[in-house]
């Protein structure tokens, strides 16, 4: 790999924080409080803090221990699991990357149009108006050919971002811990004033449960130094890009959720219009800090939207040197990117817009679908140094760690519950047809062994419930 895409250990760790810090944090304070009392809150965050944190250290482990493969997310679900089962984490990883930059560029509308719109004019409103579809489309375009022009470049960008997005959060929570009153945090300890008619259930587990969904989404973007693996000046810089990075992030995390909650009662923040950042910051210092909040938002999103775009060009490239993708999308431009594939997913982005446009859907849906596909892969991760760890007779500790990022990922599984399953299964389908014409075009014909025809057939039986479930949710 030439010194034109090459990245250094500062910027991939940037690409790592740019990638989790998005526009979910923005809204942590209520999404979290409207979900969970600060007992809840505590053990909620204590269990994610440890699971993300071995899932980030699988990634790191996994570097170490097979540093020829490229690509992390994808290339370790083949490597472990088959070529089917790696088609299955790049479609899911890929549906995620694409819809969920789709999202970012919405809500960064969104927050435009908190500054510029009033009751008479509507310009830009929940980030799906026309005024929206045209300027969120020339972003899309307009980061194409930034990427195009070079990843290490792009990734320059990205690092002057992630540190102009990263200094609001780090003033919030320096103001939240000078305003937090310990009677305020304790007030609501048990979430008992979260129980209404139509949720009566408020005991802890649900309670600890249903921070796992906000996380869930919040935390996407931990991969970002593997995906990029191959673009790094050291392997070894991406086992540490991804662990100074979960751990920097995981740290604000859970400082502006905790502190948030000793500002102002519960219930309160959980009445909050998002992005609720900005209305606690109000209550602090006045007026003033929702626009700072408003504008950090933008910044951080469309950064975001950077990186993520980086990754959802490079998972289609090696699936298509694999054989998985088409083979269009592996020839690479003149600065050594993958022309091909950063076209198609730039044109989904589009797309997507488009839909969006029609609709009127706003970025919670749009999360909902994101959210839905990252599921396997994350599972696969863990499941891969578990095995590596039996397989090659690791030392214990790889053992453990795989374990852990298995075990925690599948209780994001459990966690999301059965509508989120069902829902990415009609997402994979289409996929199945991709990988089809893949295999055809590249060796001629199918390759299925008992294995893959057997999840095959447990794809195709899960779509009726699955087809089902959505019809449902549409009449609804």
């Amino acid at each position: 790999m030439s010194s034109k895409s090459q990245i250094g250990l500062t910027a991939l760790t940037a690409l790592v924080i740019s990638s989790m810090i998005g526009s979910g944090i923005f809204s942590l304070p209520q999404n979290m409080a409207a979900a969970a009392g600060s007992q809840a809150l505590l053990i909620g965050w204590l269990i994610t803090g440890a699971g993300i944190m071995f899932l980030g250290v699988s990634f790191a482990c996994l570097a170490k221990l097979k540093p020829d493969l490229d690509g992390g997310i994808y290339t370790y679900a083949r490597d472990g699991f088959g070529d089917l089962m790696g088609f299955f984490s790049a479609w899911g990883y890929w549906l995620c990357t694409t819809v969920g930059i789709v999202g970012y560029l919405v809500v960064a509308f969104e927050g435009i149009g908190t500054l510029v719109d009033t009751p008479d004019a509507v310009v830009f409103g929940k980030g799906n108006t026309t005024a929206s579809f045209v300027g969120a489309s020339a972003v899309a375009w307009l980061v194409y050919a930034l990427v195009a022009h070079g990843i290490r470049e792009a990734a320059g960008v990205n690092l002057a971002a992630t540190f102009v997005k990263v200094f609001p959060l780090l003033l919030f929570i320096g103001l939240a811990a000078y305003f937090f009153k310990s009677d305020v945090f304790a007030a609501d300890w048990s979430g008992a004033s979260l129980a209404t008619p139509e949720n009566p259930d408020t005991s802890l587990m649900t309670q600890v449960k249903n921070t796992m969904l906000i996380t869930l989404w919040v935390f996407t973007g931990i991969e970002g130094a593997a995906v990029l693996s191959k673009h790094a000046k050291s392997r070894a810089d991406v086992g540490k890009a991804t662990v100074i990075g979960v751990a920097l992030t995981l740290a604000m995390y859970v400082a502006i959720t905790l502190l948030a909650q000793g500002v102002l009662p519960r219930a309160k923040i959980a009445a909050m219009a998002n992005p609720s950042m900005a209305g606690v910051l109000a209550y602090m210092v006045g007026g003033w800090g929702k626009v700072l909040i408003t504008v950090c938002l933008m910044v951080s999103v469309l950064s975001s939207y950077l990186s993520w775009t980086l990754y959802a060009t490079e998972i289609p490239h090696l699936g298509a040197k694999n054989g998985t993708f088409p083979p269009s999308f592996i020839p690479l431009n003149k600065n050594e990117v993958p022309q091909g594939s950063l076209l198609f997913t730039t044109l989904t982005v589009q797309l997507c817009l488009f839909l969006v446009w029609q609709t009127g859907n706003s970025y919670s849906a749009l999360l909902m679908i994101s959210t839905s596909m990252i599921l396997i892969p994350y599972l696969l991760v863990g499941a891969y140094l578990l095995k590596l760890s039996f397989t090659q007779k690791l030392a214990p500790k790889y053992r453990l760690i795989g374990a852990a990022a298995t075990l925690y990922s599948l209780w994001i599984v459990y966690a999301a519950g059965t509508e989120y399953l069902l829902f990415s299964v009609l997402l994979y389908l289409p996929g199945v047809l991709l990988f089809l014409y893949s295999q055809r075009k590249h060796h001629g014909g199918w390759r299925f062994n008992g294995y893959e025809k057997a999840v095959l057939l447990a794809l195709v039986v899960l779509a009726v419930p699955a087809v089902m479930k959505f019809v449902e949710s549409l009449g609804a």
